[in-house]
């Protein structure tokens, strides 16, 4: 990409990264005050967005969509343009929850299209897998407690329904507080594996250069955050609660056991180089 194009577009990244902000403290603490602030700042990020895709087009001299890094930031400048007028035509101030997160991240992975040299030093670059990892484990650990919570639903709502429940029916927690652990052992763990799909992505394109997002590893990682972030989205905008949240947490995890499969080894076989 252009070095015009990309500064252009890692101005827009900035200002979405106050919509990524707005959803997170809306998952985590349900407080919707910032998003005045969050929709200016994403109104103004999509004009830099505008004059990073044009500017491109013209130094080229062709559409900005030959490869993944162009189509990426095409894609996402077009999710910009759809979720403002449906705004400004109905107001639907909830999409924000996932409309922020998605374009903020594609945005970022569309801005690492030219390669840096290599790290400052090597301590920066472990330092920066550990944190990788760590985040990674943590949001497992809070998606594993959403989802025995999930399980425990089931069984309750199945023994329920049954008019005859056994005894570990009554050592449960209510449906309404498992309901609510759901809810907030999830959204934290959402907000975990977005902090370490920014720094994985950060930390493959320097270490890897522009080949990183080629990976069949990084394509199931990407997919496995977008089922994640559907979920947050059906149960914070589409109310979705009990049996349905629950059998889709349950698929979150199945998919996140996939992910962390594809990646054992990761840590591994990048310390020993």
């Amino acid at each position: 990409m252009a070095e015009m194009s990309v500064i252009w577009l890692r101005v827009a990244a900035a200002l979405y990264s106050l919509g990524l902000l707005h959803a997170i403290l809306t998952l985590v603490r349900r407080r919707e005050h910032l998003f005045g602030v969050a929709l200016g700042a994403f109104g103004l990020g999509s004009v830099f967005h505008f004059v990073s895709i044009i500017e491109e087009g013209i130094v080229n001299n062709r559409c900005p969509i030959t490869n993944i890094y162009e189509t990426l930031s095409m894609c996402s400048m077009l999710i910009v343009v759809v979720f403002l007028f449906v705004y400004w035509r109905y107001k639907a101030a909830s999409l924000s929850v996932f409309i922020f997160p998605l374009v903020f991240v594609m945005a970022l992975v569309a801005t690492l299209g030219n390669p840096v040299s290599a790290w400052s030093s090597p301590v920066v670059r472990d330092a920066w897998l550990s944190v990788h990892i760590v985040l990674v484990l943590l949001g497992y650990a809070a998606l594993a407690f959403t989802a025995v919570a999930s399980v425990l639903y089931l069984f309750q709502e199945r023994e329920l329904k049954s008019k005859k429940p056994r005894k570990f029916y009554y050592r449960l927690p209510p449906l309404g507080t498992l309901d609510d652990l759901i809810s907030k052992s999830m959204a934290v763990g959402f907000v975990l594996i977005t902090l370490a799909v920014i720094a994985g992505c950060t930390w493959g394109f320097i270490e890897l250069k522009t080949a990183w997002i080629s990976q069949p590893k990084i394509a199931i990682s990407f997919f496995t955050w977008g089922i994640y972030m559907v979920l947050v989205f059906l149960r914070t905008t589409a109310g979705w609660r009990g049996r349905k949240a629950a059998i889709m947490t349950v698929t979150v995890v199945a998919f996140s056991a996939l992910t962390w499969a594809a990646h054992a080894r990761l840590g591994t076989l990048f310390f020993k180089q």
